[in-house]
């Protein structure tokens, strides 16, 4: 894999967070995606929540599998951890990082081959163990890396450009994060930064599995006009759930968010994700009544946006297990091996 430095040119009138720093700090090595990618928009709302979160780059860690979505790692925060695992297996790597070094910020980027065909068990494992971390599928129907085959989220009756139609029913991300008992479900769209950077904020201070599906289309081998994760299609098929913003515990509430027409979910960690409804009766917090309105939804074509579900209830991967508050990684040997006699104590207690 090839990378190209960017220049580091700040512009003085760039402005600065909270810790002194442009967004331009929050970026990777250039870009090696083809001109137009939505993963390459991804990158950019990316780089954009992290900057307005103020986070610094050391506290986090990147993860990823293999693909062009994996490559995204590169091209954002340049100075955090970061793994590019193997194809299929960044579920299991990112948890084994969570389990010794729980004080990072986790963030995984797969694409829909990646999650949905080689990497399904591990998906659903991760989602089943909560383990505290944003999953971002940059879904575009497509295994760009391999010259554009079908992959298990493209659509039904969803066409090549040769004209070929896919016959295989897809493995939807959302309805299988739902079905799941995933404790955060969105979906966005690459080409809306609006909605995506604030769904991109709340997914990272949920605490717990964050997973977000974004339709991103593939301008080499998915964006013609059979296509139904085409930038033309959708554009004239999406619909937003609800209108979502993020507000920072450290902002006031604006009061405009008249009564009837605003949710106000309180996230574990204290912050707020601010819901505008768009459907006066969808509720983000029924996982029965999200999964049937994503399927009333497909059945009229519509790609449906914005928070679907959300759970503040479940416990995280450590609280489940009652782990250590402090981090593994961070214990000294004495702390980590205590000796043969308090493993014979322990040994007790399995006899």
């Amino acid at each position: 894999m090839s990378f190209v430095t960017k220049p580091r040119i700040i512009h003085k009138s760039l402005k600065r967070n909270a810790l002194g720093l442009t967004v331009r700090d929050y970026e990777g090595v250039a870009t090696t995606l083809c001109a137009g990618c939505g993963h390459d928009s991804i990158t950019a709302a990316i780089v954009q929540a992290f900057w307005e979160l103020d986070m610094p780059a050391q506290q986090v860690a990147k993860m990823s599998g293999i693909g062009c979505s994996s490559k995204t790692t590169g091209y954002f925060l340049s100075a955090a951890h970061g793994v590019n695992s193997v194809h299929g297996r960044m579920p299991s790597v990112t948890t084994g990082a969570n389990a010794a070094r729980r004080d990072l910020t986790y963030i995984g980027i797969s694409g829909d081959g990646d999650s949905m065909s080689i990497g399904l068990g591990q998906f659903a494992h991760v989602i089943r163990r909560n383990l505290d971390m944003l999953y971002m599928v940059e879904n575009n129907g497509v295994y760009g890396l391999t010259k554009g085959q079908f992959s298990a989220a493209a659509d039904l009756g969803s066409q090549t450009k040769k004209g070929e139609a896919n016959q295989q029913p897809p493995i939807d991300p959302v309805k299988t994060g739902l079905a799941m008992g995933a404790s955060f479900v969105a979906r966005a769209f690459s080409g809306d930064k609006e909605q995506l950077v604030p769904l991109i904020k709340a997914g990272l201070s949920h605490k717990g599995f964050a997973m977000l599906d974004v339709i991103s289309p593939c301008v080499t081998f998915n964006d013609h006009e059979t296509s139904t994760k085409s930038y033309a299609h959708t554009r004239e098929y999406y619909h937003p759930a609800i209108h979502t913003d993020f507000i920072p515990p450290s902002e006031e509430i604006v009061a405009q968010y008249d009564d009837g027409e605003a949710m106000d979910v309180k996230l574990h960690d204290g912050s707020h994700v601010i819901l505008r409804k768009v459907d006066k009766d969808y509720d983000p917090t029924d996982r029965g009544r999200a999964f049937n309105y994503l399927m009333d939804a497909q059945d009229r074509g519509e790609v449906v946006t914005g928070l679907l579900y959300i759970d503040q209830k479940q416990g995280d991967m450590h609280q489940r297990s009652g782990t250590a508050s402090k981090p593994l990684g961070r214990m000294e040997h004495e702390e980590l091996c205590p000796g043969s006699e308090v493993l014979k104590d322990l040994q007790k207690a399995y006899r």
